[in-house]
């Protein structure tokens, strides 16, 4: 059906709508916002880039907002202080989550951690996240599996700098990231063949694309359901749940078929090992493999585009700064030599490069309030050079994996991908601009998702640097 006759379908069904949507009294002390519209409420004040829209809102509304999404009423905050308020001092009331379509579908009626609602049961499920998939000893042994394919990464774009051509590197991140998280999660790498349509990427690029996409049920009661399959959303979300769920029960079936060999040092070994003691040793959830499914759907639908997302806006941001290039290139360089490439061993003693990560991850995510940040649409790493302002959520005005209950179990792991891929790109290679373009030309716009996506692809001509060493 057309977006004509969903119109005309709603608007039809407006009287039954008001029947059955009572408008319940407002409380004396809800914060202030702008005024709603019927049935849609706020919705047509935001833009494709909500962050953007909520940030023009702020400005005019103050820290403290409130938005109805349909017919959902919701808070929004935007200031350290008030985030603060709400992830410290509060942060049992408000660290649930909503029930939302895609999420439940695809988390197996929330069976995991990220969609799943503040519970006993889900305290149980991060704790098993927290130390048996994420403990830093499990990160640390699947750091080979980090460097080969790092190591294959320079392989491969020093093929494309032999003939000085560019290269897409928003693609071979992203490649990059899914082969790293195949080979800790499933043990191995997928050729493609593992789905009937569509290739492994493909299909995961396209779950996360469900995930972070406009779902009339969760904002409109009683017709959502009808829009999204009018709309084709609602076949859209099967499908994807179907190429998921048929592909984990092949992984799952593969290693219970060879579950006697000792070798198995992957995830999902780790979790059939938690199935098969769960009754024992986790009281109230009963492990099952379609918990195993929904902590791998957690695993590649929060870790994979996200992690190469952060890698591909770094080296935007750096493309655009040659002055921070330059300086970020010349302490790895200088601490690395001629060794011929960055292990994770090396990583501690790049003090600039943390500060690169860490101005990366204000801006993309969006961290930019100007009365938290100076200059905050600017790059400039040296923000981050006195120390005192970290990842671990307590700084309210930066926290780009979480704070309280809900910060992310798999944070370390992310940065071990990220901090390693990005010091041997810049290691080994300096970056020119394709086709005569100028530093002012790297076109940096926002693409809203899941991730906050750079809209168009990377592309950069790599140089390798000989000896590693920096150049006047």
């Amino acid at each position: 059906m057309s977006v004509y006759g969903v119109l005309l379908l709603c608007l039809l069904l407006l009287p039954l709508l008001f029947l059955m949507m009572k408008k319940k009294k407002q409380g004396k002390n809800l914060p202030p916002g702008p005024p709603k519209l019927p049935i849609i409420g706020n919705l047509h004040q935001l833009s494709v880039l909500v962050h953007r829209s909520l940030w023009n809102l702020s400005k005019k509304y103050g820290p403290v907002i409130l938005l109805h999404l349909g017919a959902v009423p919701t808070v929004v905050v935007s200031s350290a202080e008030t985030a603060r308020q709400v992830l410290k001092d509060h942060d049992l009331e408000s660290c649930s989550r909503p029930l939302l379509v895609s999420g439940g579908k695809l988390s197996y009626n929330y069976l995991d951690i990220g969609f799943s609602p503040y519970s006993s049961y889900w305290r149980e499920m991060r704790k098993i996240c927290v130390l048996e998939l994420f403990s830093n000893k499990r990160v640390q042994s699947f750091r080979f599996i980090r460097e080969q394919e790092v190591d294959l990464l320079i392989d491969s774009i020093s093929e494309s700098s032999e003939l000085s051509s560019p290269v897409d590197l928003s693609e071979k991140v992203l490649s990059l990231i899914a082969s790293m998280t195949c080979r800790t999660a499933f043990g191995k790498k997928f050729q493609g063949n593992e789905f009937d349509e569509g290739n492994f990427e493909e299909i995961f690029h396209e779950a996360v694309a469900v995930v972070g996409a406009f779902t009339a049920s969760d904002f409109l009661p009683y017709v959502g359901w009808i829009i999204d399959r009018l709309t084709g959303f609602h076949d859209r979300l099967e499908k994807s749940f179907n190429h998921l769920d048929g592909f984990y029960q092949k992984v799952i079936d593969q290693h219970l078929n060879i579950k006697h060999e000792e070798d198995q040092q992957d995830l999902v070994a780790e979790l059939l090992k938690l199935v098969e003691r769960s009754q024992t040793e986790y009281g109230e959830v009963q492990f099952t493999q379609d918990h195993v499914k929904a902590i791998l759907m957690d695993i590649f639908l929060a870790g994979v585009e996200t992690t190469a997302t952060t890698i591909t806006w770094a080296m935007a941001h750096l493309s655009k700064e040659p002055r921070v290039m330059k300086k970020v290139q010349e302490e790895i360089r200088n601490c690395i030599g001629n060794k011929g490439k960055v292990t994770e061993g090396d990583i501690e003693q790049f003090k600039y490069l943390k500060m690169v990560m860490k101005e990366t991850l204000r801006l993309n995510p969006p961290g930019r309030d100007p009365d938290s940040w100076k200059f905050p649409e600017e790059f400039i790493p040296e923000r981050f050079e006195d120390g005192s302002i970290d990842y671990k959520g307590q700084n309210f005005e930066f926290f780009p994996f979480g704070a309280g209950r809900r910060g992310c179990p798999g944070m370390n792991l992310g940065l071990n991908m990220v901090e390693l891929a990005l010091a041997n790109l810049l290691y080994c290679f300096d970056w020119k601009l394709p086709n005569g373009m100028k530093e002012e030309d790297v076109d940096m716009e926002e693409m809203a998702g899941l991730v906050l996506y750079k809209k168009v692809p990377l592309k950069l001509v790599p140089v390798r640097c000989i000896t590693g060493l920096s150049k006047d």
